[in-house]
């Protein structure tokens, strides 16, 4: 039987499939895991325009955020590249908004579709500004 970050990895990887990536030719998927166990997945979609475009990453989490949930247990993503992929600074901000910051970042191989490396959000955004830095 397959460990939860295997089923996140694979989930991330069936995902990526379905980008759309005209452009960059940059396939990425990602999968969310709610505080429930609910898994939530995204794919990048480019745009002409490019700034319009939206990330794997962020496109799971808005998911998960639209289903009602507000805490992420842990996220994988997997990119179409020769290397490893890893979450733009954008989605790292939006990942710190959700998650732990021990939550584990699985970082999965596309040839393989397994995880190759865990990481998390304080590791990838240390000294990041977050909801706790605000006033109540």
């Amino acid at each position: 039987m397959l460990d939860t970050a295997a089923i996140m990895a694979q989930k991330a990887c069936e995902v990526m499939q379905n980008a759309y990536a005209p452009y960059s030719k940059y396939r990425v998927g990602a999968c969310v895991l709610a505080e429930d166990d609910t898994m939530y997945v995204g794919c990048n979609v480019e745009n002409a325009s490019y700034g319009l475009t939206i990330c794997a990453e962020r496109s799971a989490i808005f998911s998960l955020i639209s289903a009602g949930r507000k805490k992420i247990k842990a996220i994988a993503l997997v990119g179409s590249g020769e290397e490893l992929g890893s979450p733009c600074g954008a989605c790292r901000q939006v990942i710190r908004e959700f998650a732990a910051p021990d939550a584990p970042i699985y970082l999965c191989d596309a040839r393989t579709k397994q995880v190759a490396e865990t990481t998390n959000i304080q590791n990838l955004l240390p000294n990041s500004f977050g909801p706790d830095h605000l006033e109540k």
